[in-house]
């Protein structure tokens, strides 16, 4: 394909995507077909629908299949129905009873340690999306390992992430995974001290601009669940991430493309003086597009709020925004001049 005046090779993904054009969409194929209204019933959680959605349930069974037509997650077809794989994603009682479906069920895994070696349990998930949201994260915050940590001169154990971490970045996996990458599904994979969110497809926007940019592979399926009230308005879900990842002075969640997979790693808290030089660069960087985002701009002191460090290491956070700018990732603001005291900083793309 041509980028620019170079011609460079496609990737798996866009290749995919150029034969895949012309096929149905996977989420709006079939699920499961010929059905009557009280097998619909019987397959999905048509009450937990209406409560995410925060409409009173209809008394009639004919209201209720009115409600899923106009959603289009089920559709009818000479007196029989039947369910699109999107209403069974979001909310099958039972994804075993959806063979193709229940190949995109969310895995988590629990590590005794740091790595693969020990699995303490292994998990996948058998409700739909939306119905088994809050269950999963639940699950998912009690696997969580507890550290101690030491404030105001006590000691206090604390969970390794706050749960609208968790919340946010599961959300978004589920929501712009590749549905045609086959053999693939989210997995949440939990070590003594960070956790791993993967999800199928290369990401569409780059992943530096995870926080500033967005643009959904499955925007049908965002939109629902949105309206559902499980992940927020475009972009924001990224920002309020790594916002909660400063409040905590967590180190900068790490996004990456690594062999067809989205991958997010997000570890708990860790002093400044842990933080080796790349988790520095990567926090300098979030930092000024996060500022950049709400119409503000990084300062030495801003990034020193950040760190949680004191004004007499000014010098150091100086190094760290010098290692950014050499790394390509911001730039000085020239709206200010070339005062040092008054410097500001913006992302490189701005």
């Amino acid at each position: 394909m041509r980028s620019g005046s170079s011609i460079i090779p496609m990737s798996e993904d866009r290749l995919r995507s150029i034969f895949a054009e012309g096929k149905p969409d996977w989420l709006e194929e079939f699920a499961a077909t010929d059905l009557r209204p009280e097998q619909i019933i019987e397959l999905i959680d048509v009450q937990t629908f209406f409560e995410l959605l925060k409409s009173p349930l209809p008394s009639s069974q004919d209201g209720m299949i009115d409600k899923l037509l106009k959603e289009r997650l089920i559709d009818r077809s000479h007196g029989h129905f039947s369910i699109r794989n999107i209403g069974a994603l979001l909310l099958a009682k039972d994804l075993n009873k959806f063979p193709e479906v229940n190949t995109k069920a969310a895995r988590v895994i629990s590590y005794s340690g740091v790595d693969k070696l020990a699995t303490r349990e292994d998990t996948t998930g058998k409700k739909g999306y939306a119905v088994g949201f809050q269950l999963m994260v639940r699950y998912i915050m009690s696997m969580l390992p507890r550290q101690e940590q030491i404030k105001d001169a006590l000691r206090q154990e604390v969970v390794l992430l706050p749960e609208v971490v968790i919340r946010e970045l599961v959300a978004n996996a589920l929501i712009h995974q590749d549905f045609m990458s086959d053999g693939n599904r989210v997995v949440v994979e939990i070590y003594r001290n960070r956790v791993e969110i993967s999800n199928p497809g290369d990401p569409i926007v780059p992943v530096e601009r995870f926080i500033d940019g967005y643009q959904s592979r499955n925007e049908r399926l965002a939109d629902i669940m949105r309206r559902m009230g499980i992940c927020e308005e475009k972009s924001s879900g990224i920002d309020r991430v790594v916002s909660e990842a400063e409040r905590l002075q967590l180190p900068a969640p790490n996004f990456r493309n690594d062999l067809r997979r989205t991958v997010v790693t997000i570890s708990g808290y860790q002093p400044f003086g842990k933080m080796v030089k790349d988790d520095r660069i990567r926090a300098c960087y979030q930092h000024c597009v996060l500022k950049w985002v709400t119409s503000e701009r990084m300062t030495n002191q801003s990034l020193r709020e950040r760190f949680d460090v004191m004004e007499t290491k000014s010098a150091i956070i100086s190094q760290v925004i010098a290692a950014t700018i050499e790394a390509g990732l911001i730039k000085s603001d020239e709206s200010v001049g070339g005062s040092r005291k008054f410097a500001r900083y913006i992302p490189h793309w701005a």
